[in-house]
């Protein structure tokens, strides 16, 4: 008799948790599992608030984890001979990013790009002070 109350409350327990899944809830943890494994290619965007300007685009296969306690982005991208690249990004108050899950059709697996903002770069002024 314990045993059918114990198996009871499981089997109760089960179809509870799974209850309180939505679709949306299922596809979104499958996606993410799919982008930490490399499957989905994904484009970030860093940009800085104040100028309201593009610092850099990354696009590639990746795993990204933002780390709040370091006020960071942790981009880990899958190189072609199967060693990865991290790649760490800053965040701040006026420092923000944007990620997109995009289209695999037309990219390889192993390959990625970053994109640099010159305008934030170069030119360099300097200010001459005698």
């Amino acid at each position: 008799m314990k045993k059918k109350i114990i198996a009871l409350l499981m089997s109760l327990f089960v179809v509870m948790s799974v209850a309180g899944c939505t679709e949306a809830d299922k596809v979104s943890a499958n996606l993410s599992t799919q982008a930490d494994n490399f499957n989905v290619l994904r484009q970030v965007t860093v940009i800085n608030c104040i100028a309201n300007d593009v610092i850099f685009q990354m696009t590639g296969k990746m795993s990204i984890k933002a780390d709040t306690s370091e006020n960071q982005l942790e981009v880990v991208v899958e190189n072609e001979n199967g060693t990865y690249s991290k790649h760490i990004i800053g965040l701040s108050d006026n420092v923000t990013y944007v990620l997109e899950d995009i289209d695999t059709n037309y990219v390889e697996k192993y390959r990625f790009t970053i994109n640099y903002n010159p305008k934030m770069w170069i030119p360099v002024e300097f200010d001459i002070v005698d």
